[in-house]
């Protein structure tokens, strides 16, 4: 059960008043789920935080399979259930495997991979366990990914990795029509 209330105009800093009721008219409601459910209590943040991962999602040079990827990767480490939720059927529609979505779940071994579908795994796996990535790891993200790419990798890990900690900080509820099988934790 969420540890918050809903954010409303009233519980909302004063001076963040307007922002608050921007974002609600943006969404159509004040959003009842997901880390934009914490963030609102916040507005200013709530609009950084979101605008960035706006960014991220629409201006990165990575394709959307690796983005949906790296968010599941950041999912299964951070064990959050929210997103993984919210990104297991869009990663498969962007072309992540199966295979590949049912073994990060259940912590299996993983099928075959491509070297840029590996590079996004094993980065985000091996930051988010022993907070470094080695240096064959690093240097086939470079490779597969460019320069550029390497570093919105690492961004993509960073963001949702600060959107998992808003949910699973604050027990965030998933959605009540949520269709994917839950983590095991």
């Amino acid at each position: 059960m969420a540890r918050l209330p809903l954010a409303s105009r009233e519980s909302v800093p004063e001076n963040q008043r307007e922002a608050f009721d921007e974002i609600v008219k943006a969404a159509g409601s004040v959003p009842r789920f997901g880390p934009g459910s914490v963030a609102l209590h916040l507005p200013h943040a709530h609009q950084r935080l979101m605008g960035f991962n706006r960014f991220l999602r629409s201006e990165s040079s990575l394709p959307k399979k690796l983005q949906e990827l790296a968010m599941l990767v950041t999912a299964r480490e951070l064990d959050c259930q929210y997103i993984w939720n919210a990104h297991a059927a869009s990663a498969r529609a962007a072309g992540v495997s199966d295979a590949l979505v049912d073994a990060l779940r259940e912590r299996k071994e993983l099928p075959t991979l491509p070297d840029d579908e590996t590079a996004v795994v094993r980065f985000g796996q091996e930051f988010f366990r022993t907070h470094r990535v080695s240096r064959g790891i690093f240097q086939l993200a470079m490779e597969r990914l460019g320069q550029r790419g390497a570093i919105e990798l690492a961004l993509f890990f960073g963001n949702y990795a600060s959107l998992a900690l808003l949910v699973n900080s604050f027990d965030v509820d998933l959605p009540p029509e949520r269709k994917e099988l839950l983590l095991p934790v």
